[in-house]
């Protein structure tokens, strides 16, 4: 069934998939994330964004939406009716839930997805301008991981988000659902591939006016708290992958080496988890976190 009528007038194109192998399904059940990432190439390619918060925040950083996949009856709810005014005269794919729950995830979707277009990404240059304090991730490949530092960055009052090359998307489902759709709000890139990690990155984080960070368990570290840290004008923080952490190169190649305390003989934290910490200490002694928190309650008391 085709062309229902939308929402306060508009005319959405609805179809209803009653077969999981429609290829109008393809986008969504069965072509893999990084097939989707190329496939526009040499443009920049697709990603599905899950749930309304998540649309909904693509949407508001102006993500442009392809395609829409729902849970038959979603259409029923405000959230869903506001989302389709905004997505415009996209194609709507509505089907039962004994149908959608055959595609991997269904479950953490609530009923709600979106084939959305990417965009080029912008230059390290271009985000570190007028940024103060940036997270670099290096070899973070689990997205689960990769959503919960955006997470709390965002909420932490970092300013932006590098990743290595052997990072685990933002973009790719996982992420974008952990982090509740922050990979929309905080800006990112991933350094230029024709550079190399640390050496030329590192180079280029220093000629922008950075001081580098190294998360490390090392005897030589200084504690979080620490001065040095929150008094620089520009910190970059360098967290590595799980489980092996950060290159001894990368450490090396740092101005400065952190360490977070620990108790219980407990050595180390996942990478998320260290990440809201330390993102926690530099926001809280740089007074980031209450200017934040200053300029939030004026937005709401001017509503």
């Amino acid at each position: 069934m085709t062309g229902a009528a939308g929402i306060g007038g508009h005319m959405a194109d609805r179809t209803e998939i009653t077969d999981f192998e429609d290829e109008k399904l393809d986008l969504y059940a069965r072509l893999p994330e990084n097939q989707l990432l190329h496939y526009y190439e040499p443009e920049p390619g697709i990603f599905i964004a899950e749930s309304p918060k998540v649309i909904g925040r693509a949407l508001d950083a102006g993500y442009k939406p392809l395609s829409l996949l729902m849970e038959e009856g979603q259409e029923r709810s405000k959230e869903t009716q506001e989302l389709l005014l905004r997505c415009g005269e996209v194609p709507v794919y509505v089907a039962k839930t004994s149908v959608l729950a055959k595609l991997s995830g269904f479950s953490m979707t609530r009923g709600l997805l979106c084939a959305m277009r990417r965009r080029p990404l912008p230059s390290v240059a271009e985000i570190c301008a007028g940024a103060g304090r940036i997270v670099v991730l290096e070899n973070v490949m689990n997205p689960t991981n990769v959503g919960a530092i955006f997470r709390s960055a965002a909420a932490l009052c970092m300013d932006a988000v590098f990743l290595t090359h052997g990072c685990s998307d933002p973009l790719y489902r996982r992420a974008a659902r952990v982090s509740m759709g922050t990979v929309f709000q905080i800006p990112w890139t991933f350094f230029d591939k024709a550079d190399s990690w640390p050496e030329a990155n590192m180079a280029c984080l220093r000629r922008l006016g950075f001081h580098t960070a190294a998360m490390a368990l090392r005897d030589d570290a200084v504690e979080i708290d620490d001065p040095i840290l929150t008094e620089a004008e520009k910190l970059a923080v360098i967290l590595g992958t799980e489980g092996d952490g950060l290159a001894a190169e990368t450490i090396a190649d740092c101005d400065y080496t952190v360490r977070i305390p620990m108790s219980h003989g407990v050595d180390s934290l996942n990478v998320a988890a260290a990440s809201a910490v330390v993102f926690w200490e530099l926001g809280k002694k740089g007074g980031r976190l209450a200017e934040s928190e200053t300029a939030t309650k004026k937005r709401r008391n001017k509503g």
